[in-house]
This record gives structure tokens, C-alpha cells and sequence, in this order.
């Protein structure tokens, strides 16, 4: 069996993950999503994240992560016994797994927009990305590059994916369950 890689983004309405200064705002804390987020989490192999994003909570530290930066050459450890730092550019993500023996479960991918964007080209099996009807971000940071002049559901599309259903998880939030149907 091989690792599966798991996207999961909260977009506000124009497709931001964060405000114009990198902070998730009220537009995207919202209660049904941050539940799924957690409960999505806890079941996860590893979780893969850039250098400024976040998971707030006390289990955090436990949690096996790889940090995506260019600060270093390859594959190093991280800020806690549980994390590791990764250059993308200095090691494949396939070998990264080898080297920490992750060869199968989910990992989770949850940004930021350069993390987000990597890993169109490495390819998800599947995308869980929540839209927040709360408002806009104007000049906030975008869940990929191209956004917003393209709409996220455009760019999964177009990177091979599928919208396999969808679901209201509050009055202001839908969560949409997108799969893999091209090969990777």
C-alpha cells in the first residue's frame, strides 16, 4: 500500500485562506469546518505544511509533520521530536516518505498557497475543500496560485481532479469532496 495525500483547505468566497497579513479571520473560523479539520487530522499519518502556516491546539507538537521550507539543503529535523523540515527542491516528496518510513495511510496537505500549489504537481488522491459564504478577503492570500481569477474548483479541474459530492456542514459553509480521476 502506498501513502494517499489528503488536500484540506477553508477558502472565503473569492478563494482565500487568509487575510491580505496571513491571518485566518472570522470569514474562515468556523466551527463545522474547524471539527471536520481536527477530526480529519487525527486519523492522518503525517501533515505537511509550509513554514507560516499553523495548527493551533495542544496536540499539535505530537502530531508527525513535514515542514516545507528552502532554508536547508534536504531532509532535516524539525522543531520538535515529531517534525521534520523538507526542501522540496533538495528531495523528492516520495523520498522524503522513504526516509521517514511513511509508506502508506494519508498524509495531510494544509498549506500554504506554495504547499497547496506543490502538491497540484505531485498529485492528491483527494481534495476536501471547505467554502466559507462569510465574504471575501480582498488581497488575501489565495489557496493556489491564480486565484482569483480562476476559482479553486477551476484549478482542481484542471489539475485532474473531480467534485464527487458536496455538503452543507452550516448555514454559511459547504464542504466539497474532490477525487483523483486522472492518474498521477
Amino acid at each position: 500500500m502506498t501513502a494517499r495525500v489528503f488536500g484540506y483547505a477553508i477558502v472565503s468566497r473569492d478563494g482565500m485562506i487568509a487575510d491580505a497579513s496571513g491571518r485566518m479571520t472570522d470569514v474562515l473560523i468556523i466551527e463545522a469546518d474547524q471539527e471536520f479539520y481536527h477530526a480529519s487530522l487525527a486519523r492522518t499519518r503525517l501533515i505537511v505544511h509550509g513554514r507560516n502556516s499553523a495548527e493551533p491546539g495542544a496536540e499539535t507538537a505530537a502530531r508527525p509533520r513535514l515542514i516545507a521550507t528552502t532554508r536547508i539543503a534536504t531532509l532535516a529535523p524539525g522543531p520538535n521530536p515529531h517534525a521534520w523540515l523538507w526542501n522540496p527542491n533538495g528531495v523528492s516528496f516520495a523520498d522524503a516518505l522513504r526516509r521517514l518510513a511513511i509508506d502508506d495511510g494519508v498524509v495531510a496537505v494544509v498549506g500554504g498557497t506554495d504547499v497547496f500549489e506543490l502538491f497540484l504537481g505531485i498529485g492528491y488522491d483527494r481534495f476536501f475543500l471547505s467554502r466559507s459564504e462569510r465574504g471575501d478577503l480582498p488581497g488575501g492570500r489565495p489557496v493556489f496560485r491564480g486565484v482569483p481569477a480562476r476559482t479553486p474548483e477551476e484549478v482542481l479541474l484542471a489539475a485532474g481532479m473531480q467534485c464527487q459530492r458536496e455538503d452543507r456542514l452550516a448555514p454559511d459553509l459547504t464542504l466539497s469532496h474532490w477525487e483523483r480521476v486522472a492518474p498521477r
